[in-house]
């Protein structure tokens, strides 16, 4: 049975990128060795190598043409983490676990096929301890992964994922934004604004544990990781299915605030499923 840490991811991003280092993604510019792209005058491209003679012949005003290829080029494939200390909460699902599977997946699919893996830790602010910026280096890659998936979840909030959306200005890239989202409205939708020029995916870490996996009658402790203190519960069936309304509330909330900036929300439970991820960014 393979590795889901090492499983590829396929990913093609929702734009055609530019610049000059070569990769697998179809690119805007031409010149490169891709698919054909379309014949232009000698004048334009002068490349004696890629002369066509059939469109030569047929020209009337006897001018000479060449051909012209796609371009096949490298994009930058980014994962912001959240870390703070509602990520490290253990029900049915290990959050830490699960994150750290998605980021060595992410890191050995990118580095693959020559594309640069960068990755941002956050908590309430940007943990330029946990950061990578972006590298085609497969071993720095996955040690990053390693990193963040070792990191002790402890920070109260998750306000530094704005600045880290704001530190990838420039080109568009390839964004995955793995977090609970258990963050203020102002804040989810601040954060997908400023992450709007890139193509951005959103990776829910859920655990049933918080939603259907709670008892219909019992006493249940619960504890605010994040400093909001502890209390006891008596838990009835009423109090469960109103608790199960509003986390569905709160997913489909995040739904709407993610729909004009980014690709639908996938979530991820119980393991890492690298071909489920996969099927997500055919389809949306």
């Amino acid at each position: 049975m393979s590795d889901p840490r090492t499983a590829d991811i396929v990913y093609l991003p929702r734009w055609r990128p530019r610049g000059s280092r070569a990769g697998l993604h179809r690119g805007r510019d031409a010149g490169g060795s891709g698919p054909f792209r379309d014949q232009v005058p000698f004048l334009q491209l002068p490349d004696a190598r890629r002369i066509d003679l059939r469109a030569t012949l047929r020209d009337p005003f006897e001018g000479v043409h060449v051909r012209r290829f796609e371009a096949r080029t490298a994009v930058e494939t980014w994962v912001l983490v959240d870390l703070s200390a509602s990520m490290g909460f253990r029900g049915t699902v290990d959050r830490t676990r699960l994150t750290g599977d998605l980021c060595r997946a992410l890191a050995v699919s990118a580095t693959r096929i020559s594309d640069g893996f960068g990755l941002i830790g956050c908590d309430e602010t940007l943990r330029d301890d946990l950061t990578l910026p972006a590298t085609r280096h497969r071993g720095a890659a996955v040690a990053a992964a390693e990193r963040v998936a070792g990191a002790p979840r402890t920070g109260r909030g998750c306000a530094g994922m704005l600045e880290a959306a704001r530190r990838l200005a420039g080109r568009p890239k390839l964004v995955f934004l793995a977090s609970d989202f258990r963050w203020p409205e102002a804040l989810i939708a601040q954060v997908f604004a400023a992450l709007a020029p890139h193509d951005t995916v959103p990776i829910l870490l859920a655990d049933p544990a918080e939603a259907e996996a709670l008892p219909a009658f019992g006493l249940v402790e619960l504890d605010d990781l994040e400093g909001g203190g502890r209390r006891v519960v008596l838990l009835r069936p009423s109090l469960r299915r109103a608790w199960i309304a509003r986390e569905r509330d709160r997913i489909a909330a995040l739904e709407r605030a993610a729909a004009p900036f980014a690709r639908r929300v996938f979530q991820l439970a119980g393991r890492f499923d690298a071909q489920a991820l996969t099927r997500h960014l055919m389809t949306t």
